[in-house]
């Protein structure tokens, strides 16, 4: 009894089979039907080849919210050096609240004014991958994901060594602010904090010793992660003139990146420039110097690192063979019935 019953199953079961077997008797091989198996193969090999390049790539996926966190500090990180001796400048930096913050964390150096061979080229390196960046803005991606390798984009170390004479001032530190709007400036003379504000003493500074030419080495905000370049980085401003003001307006945007290898808390920003020759007698007023304002953005911005799961790919890599497959044999089946006939 229980044999008939597992022979009925089975005669059920095969009647199911939706791949039937043909006996080989009954199979013709022909040279086209070769030739159409052997690029069918061809084919699936290649597309799953770069199906498989397709897969380790990785894409960056933008997510926007509000900026709850308005309690922390912000870091910014400074490296300036500009074309006058570091007794006649000084830094510092004022927020929304005309509140003085210290400057503990940044530091003067007397450097030369000519930069090495080395440092012209990483210079000139970035100002094209600065021009770049502002025609293709896809290339942003290029450099998250260039975060995952450690590439270097800050300029080399300094020499110390240097036969040249040191006529300008390199300030380069870091400072914590309070995330509300405000303004670092550098300009002639001593920073000094008071009750109703702060000055700078610039009495004893000869006005033919002004010159504010500058290069920023690098200026960002938020933790400092190699393989990201900073708009200002690499900006070179010269002039002629001793009443001139540069000014930066800045917008900071909070940024979370996650990699699978990187995942910190830093800022983006974006950057208008404005300069102008101080002439009181033409209506044109301010002070002679670099002056960095900079606001936060409301929003931020989350930065992911996507990647296509292995099921997908495992369907794409069957979607691919069993196409492929289907239509090579359907076109053989069409060519060989329009031979005989």
């Amino acid at each position: 009894m229980r044999r008939l019953y597992r022979k009925k199953a089975l005669s059920l079961v095969k009647e199911l089979d939706a791949f039937p077997k043909v006996p080989e008797s009954y199979v013709e091989t022909t040279a086209s039907g070769g030739t159409v198996s052997l690029i069918a193969f061809t084919a699936m090999a290649l597309l799953a080849f770069f199906e498989f390049f397709v897969y380790r790539d990785t894409w960056m996926k933008y997510e926007y919210e509000v900026d709850k966190d308005f309690s922390s500090k912000l870091r910014i990180n400074i490296d300036i050096t500009v074309a006058m001796k570091c007794q006649h400048v000084g830094a510092d930096i004022l927020d929304l609240a005309e509140t003085m913050i210290t400057s503990n964390g940044i530091q003067y150096e007397p450097v030369s004014r000519l930069l090495s061979f080395l440092l012209h080229y990483r210079l000139w390196t970035l100002l094209l991958i600065q021009n770049r960046l502002r025609e293709e803005h896809s290339l942003q991606e290029v450099l998250y994901k260039s975060v995952l390798k450690g590439a270097p984009t800050a300029l080399p170390p300094r020499e110390v060594a240097t036969s040249e004479p040191l006529g300008a001032c390199r300030i380069h530190g870091h400072v914590y602010v309070n995330k509300v709007a405000g303004n670092f400036h550098i300009t002639v003379g001593k920073p000094i904090h008071h009750p109703r504000g702060h000055a700078h003493i610039a009495a004893f500074v000869s006005h033919d010793t002004y010159n504010f030419s500058h290069r920023i080495d690098h200026f960002s905000f938020g933790e400092e992660i190699p393989g990201i370049i900073n708009p200002l980085d690499g900006t070179e401003k010269v002039t002629t003139n001793n009443n001139h003001m540069f000014q930066y307006f800045i917008t900071v945007v909070p940024t979370k990146l996650h990699t699978s290898k990187v995942s910190a808390d830093t800022h983006q920003f974006s950057v208008t420039e404005r300069e102008r020759v101080i002439n009181h007698a033409a209506g044109s007023h301010g002070v002679s110097g670099i002056f960095m304002k900079y606001d936060t953005s409301s929003l931020m911005v989350t930065v992911s690192e996507q990647h296509m799961p292995l099921w997908q790919f495992l369907v794409r890599l069957c979607g691919i063979i069993g196409g492929i497959f289907s239509t090579t044999g359907t076109s053989s089946c069409l060519f060989y019935f329009s031979v005989e006939s």
